[in-house]
């Protein structure tokens, strides 16, 4: 039952500061809308002074992902350009369901199909997702919490939160058509918080995530589970299933009793650019979400449990994997949005 509340109050938070909406995260990848990079900034700077406190006082353990190169590399390429085109993110594309998107629907089936593919393809890939390094973090590297851990992981979270306000200024001085305000702030902080709670012995003992329930459930659907990935994966992917349960069962309800729930496919930036052609839109969410849950598959994991999770533990497979992800989904809004 905690896990279904966690995933409610991970729902309201993302539809709080609106990070659910494609238009929001479509316009980050043309850096036209900064909220979501903003957001993530808050959060792994704010969430990694809360965990590794916790884990300092033994109340929560390191749960960092191996730094697999091929992996990290190739999937964030690819989970970049997914997001990109498809607007939204695994934990994400639950929350634009429960408010009526159907090309969060559309993105949802392409990423069952692209987590079934991975399942049936990880044998023959296996060679190209290593070397693997290990789980390589701040603390690996320096030990033991120390004061000089303590230093640089201070220095680090300075600066990710200096940088997140120096976004939000230069967005006063360059967005003419939008009004900003500080939800992202508010939904950053709670988040970081959240996953702080998240990660406690106490409770769950792990991080937040979202893009293994796609394989989980797709191959649980397909009775495609005699098999080392699912056997893998069925723990955390039923964890994440009833996880994104409660932030779709928050969106639904926040939409119904605001009067915003609407059917739609086509949102003001796909129109802009791409036409308002319903086929085509629900096409390219599919493709998308099958691309944007196949590369969280190869670097294991995505937003929330690799960058978000991750940078709160400045794991360097996870800071490696934002980065490369960053790089591509800029990229690809740049040549994928234009007139």
């Amino acid at each position: 039952m905690e896990i279904f509340i966690f995933g409610i109050l991970f729902g309201i938070l993302i539809r709080y500061a609106n990070l659910n909406r494609f238009n929001v995260i479509s316009g980050d990848a043309t850096l036209e809308d900064l909220t979501v990079a903003k957001t993530i900034l808050m959060v792994i700077g704010v969430g990694a002074i809360l965990l590794n406190v916790e884990i300092a006082m033994g109340l929560a353990s390191f749960h960092v992902k191996p730094f697999i190169l091929g992996g990290i590399v190739i999937g964030g390429i690819l989970f970049g350009i997914g997001m990109a085109i498809l607007g939204y993110c695994p934990g994400t594309l639950p929350i634009s369901l429960g408010e009526g998107s159907l090309d969060a629907l559309a993105g949802i089936i392409g990423g069952l199909f692209g987590g079934l593919v991975f399942t049936w393809l990880l044998p023959s890939i296996q060679p190209i997702l290593g070397p693997d390094f290990g789980k390589i973090s701040l603390d690996s590297m320096i030990g033991d919490h120390s004061v000089l851990f303590f230093i640089a992981l201070l220095s680090f979270s300075i600066i990710l939160v200096v940088l997140a306000f120096i976004l939000h200024n230069y967005e006063k001085k360059t967005v003419k058509d939008r009004t900003l305000n500080y939800k992202w702030l508010v939904t950053g902080v709670g988040i970081a918080v959240l996953n702080a709670v998240v990660f406690l012995g106490s409770t769950t003992n792990r991080p937040i995530g979202a893009s293994t329930s796609f394989p989980y459930v797709a191959d649980s659907l397909t009775s495609c589970t005699q098999n080392a990935y699912f056997q893998k994966i069925s723990t955390p992917g039923n964890w994440e299933m009833i996880f994104l349960a409660g932030a779709f069962l928050a969106s639904l309800v926040w939409a119904l009793v605001k009067g915003e729930f609407k059917f739609k496919a086509i949102y003001s930036r796909w129109e802009e650019y791409k036409g308002n052609s319903v086929p085509k839109r629900l096409i390219w969410a599919f493709v998308a979400g099958f691309i944007l849950l196949f590369g969280a598959r190869m670097a294991g994991g995505c937003t929330s449990g690799h960058i978000i999770s991750g940078g709160m533990q400045v794991a360097i497979s996870s800071l490696v994997f934002g980065a490369f992800v960053f790089a591509s989904f800029i990229i690809t809004g740049k040549l994928f949005y234009r007139n």
